[in-house]
């Protein structure tokens, strides 16, 4: 079943620091939490940017070639920044290789007791494989339903994080936190309705 996203979770905790903010308590500190998400947040970016260097062998469509770019350029420029930002606070910044490392979307940082644990959205190995085989038109809807779970999976950590006490509101996370929520959720739009315009028949799914 398709998880719904109705409204945007950061509006609560916008509240919840204005509130600080007007009271005078003390600026708030980034959390374990916050260093995970943005961990796990370079692995969930470096698989998209592994599914959308499959556009332009497998589709000749020029609205998904420009979709794809779109998402790679920003997704870059945020994986940047999230290594800078872990860089910053002398966490670590493992190095990342979308074909290899994170091709399969499953969590491998430090602390953590269980591996291969998958992150919400993420494709396995087999799921990327599948798009790997797919051409034209089957690629095209394809891709595309694949990368609205895996930005839906990206929704969902961003309100694991907000849901984490006192996580979320160093200034950088929450700013970058309310952009990816606010972006996927316009990016989802726009490749839902695409999807609509190109039908569902003979489209492998892996939902």
């Amino acid at each position: 079943m398709k998880r719904k996203f109705k409204q945007p979770v950061v509006l609560l905790v916008t509240t919840l620091i204005a509130v600080a903010a007007a009271s005078g308590q003390q600026r708030p500190i980034y959390t374990a939490a916050d260093v995970r998400f943005m961990q796990g947040m370079i692995g969930h970016h470096a698989q998209a940017l592994t599914m959308t260097a499959l556009i332009p062998e497998r589709t000749t469509r020029q609205d998904i070639r420009l979709l794809g770019q779109r998402i790679e350029v920003s997704q870059k420029d945020e994986i940047r920044m999230m290594q800078q930002w872990l860089k910053d606070r002398h966490q670590d910044v493992s190095a990342i290789d979308a074909h290899e490392h994170h091709a399969a979307g499953r969590m491998n940082m430090p602390g953590m007791s269980m591996s291969d644990t998958l992150m919400p959205g993420m494709l396995t190995a087999e799921q990327l494989a599948d798009l790997a085989k797919a051409h034209g038109d089957e690629f095209d809807r394809l891709f595309l339903k694949d990368m609205i779970r895996h930005h839906e999976g990206a929704l969902v950590m961003v309100a694991n994080l907000l849901g984490t006490t006192a996580s979320g509101q160093e200034p950088e996370v929450f700013r970058f936190a309310s952009e990816v929520d606010t972006d996927q959720r316009a990016e989802i739009a726009r490749m839902s309705a695409l999807l609509e315009t190109l039908g569902t028949s003979g489209a492998a799914s892996h939902r």
